[in-house]
């Protein structure tokens, strides 16, 4: 039993049986053929193939539907009633087809899909939103699903698990299968409050404020800025005096325009937040690079998923 393509109310293409008998896509250019030029010879000719042929398709595709397409006479012609249905339900057919190639084309090469993208913290939104526009411009038929995440470890579980195709975040463990890239490498900066007597200062050590509160996000497993902020606390010789926890960074940097505390954060905070309230300070104390990355599973093979990663990796080549 064969199959023909019919319309769908969602645009694509789906096979469908057509009577009991054998009608195909070639049978349907063929009676588009005719109908356009309303002469077998130069539907022939359209077709490249010989009148006999063309001939035995229509009367065959009248038999299976049951109807007459065509009114012919020695010199005329002329779409029956049902055949001007036909015309109207073959364009949508052969339409949908070659979008479906198009769209199964794209897919194989990368240029059409859907991306599932998880990313953490408010310093990497800057970055998520300009690779999206950049996405919209030079990869029009990937649909990106974005989903943010407080913290880089539930963006990674989400890679792990299959829910998402990409993470973006910083992690100083790469679980075994996952394969990252360096975005961009940050440094560690500390947000005061305008009115703080160091914040006209440019560098800062983070001893210079072992008296004073600080605001910290959440503790959370695989917290890297949360590990920098212990280290250089500890190897200046003090405990952080901590006040209060914050779920992200937005609330963080909230407290600190109010005044609560200081708060110990990246450099693209930085570079993205205008708040008149709050200064950023570079922070000269040593410690580990912190790598924002883009993650994805080794073993999945999607080639809009690889057309992304190129462009993320095209749009920071530089160390913010």
């Amino acid at each position: 039993m064969d199959y023909v393509l019919s319309n769908t109310k969602k645009g694509l293409f789906h096979y469908q049986k057509w009577n009991n008998g054998e009608v195909d896509l070639r049978d349907i250019k063929t009676f588009l053929a005719v109908a356009e030029e309303l002469h077998f010879g130069r539907a022939a000719e359209r077709l490249h193939m010989a009148q006999p042929p063309v001939s035995r398709t229509i009367r065959s595709l009248e038999r299976e539907l049951g109807v007459s397409l065509f009114h012919r006479d020695t010199r005329n012609v002329q779409l029956t009633n049902a055949g001007h249905e036909l015309v109207k339900h073959a364009t949508t057919i052969v339409e949908d087809f070659r979008r479906a190639q198009i769209l199964v084309r794209a897919a194989q090469n990368g240029s059409a899909g859907l991306v599932r993208i998880a990313y953490a913290g408010a310093s990497t939104q800057v970055l998520v939103g300009r690779l999206a526009q950049e996405c919209r411009t030079h990869l029009p038929g990937v649909v990106l699903e974005l989903m943010s995440q407080n913290f880089a470890e539930l963006a990674m579980a989400r890679v792990l698990n299959g829910d998402v195709d990409i993470a973006l975040g910083r992690w100083d463990y790469i679980p075994t299968g996952v394969e990252t890239r360096i975005l961009v490498t940050e440094r560690l900066v500390l947000a005061v409050p305008k009115s703080h007597p160091l914040a006209k200062k440019r560098q800062v050590s983070i001893a210079d404020f072992r008296d004073e509160p600080f605001i910290t996000l959440t503790p959370h497993p695989g917290s890297v800025l949360g590990d920098r902020f212990r280290r250089i606390c500890h190897a200046t010789g003090f405990e952080p005096h901590v006040v209060q926890t914050a779920p992200d960074t937005w609330t963080t940097l909230s407290l600190v325009t109010a005044g609560v505390g200081c708060a110990v954060t990246v450099s693209s905070v930085a570079n993205n937040v205008n708040d008149p309230n709050i200064t950023f300070l570079e922070l000269v104390d040593d410690a580990p690079p912190i790598h924002l990355q883009i993650a994805w599973l080794q073993a999945k093979e999607n080639a809009a998923v690889t057309s992304l990663i190129e462009l993320a990796l095209s749009l920071v080549v530089q160390d913010t």
